[in-house]
């Protein structure tokens, strides 16, 4: 038995799939994911530290320099941290009221990902496979996986 009959025809389009690695896909996305990034960032109440070590190291200078003009083309790794730290923001404030939502990768977590550290920490050390561990689980706990 064939599974293409399965299930019934979607009405919906998929979108498309973005190429980052074309340079000119991320040019046109790099100054909105930069800006989306700094308000996350102030939402959060990040330190600019913590920060720069979300976007992948990045040195202060350069954080700065960002900030004054998001202009730049980000790297294919940049933009996806952005897009899971953005996912991951989406997701908090659909499950959460905004104040606990913008708190919640500040606190202590007693998940077994976590192992009681803060969500904040986690994604830190883990970089971007643990960024997007959290997006998966918190899209899973509003029903989107």
């Amino acid at each position: 038995m064939s599974l293409a009959y399965a299930y019934p025809l979607s009405r919906f389009e998929p979108a498309a799939v973005i190429d980052l690695n074309d340079k000119a896909a991320r040019e046109r996305l790099s100054k909105s994911a930069l800006q989306g990034f700094f308000k996350l960032a102030q939402a959060w109440k990040l330190r600019d530290e913590e920060a720069c070590n979300l976007l992948g190291g990045v040195s202060s200078s350069a954080f700065y320099e960002w900030k004054k003009k998001p202009g730049r083309v980000l790297e294919v790794d940049r933009i996806t941290r952005i897009s899971y730290l953005l996912g991951i923001y989406k997701a908090l404030h659909i499950l959460y009221g905004d104040n606990l939502a913008d708190q919640w990768v500040g606190m202590p977590n007693r998940n077994v990902i976590f192992g009681g550290k803060t969500p904040l920490r986690y994604m830190q050390e883990g970089g971007l496979l643990a960024m997007q561990t959290v997006r998966a689980l918190l899209d899973a706990r509003r029903g989107g996986m």
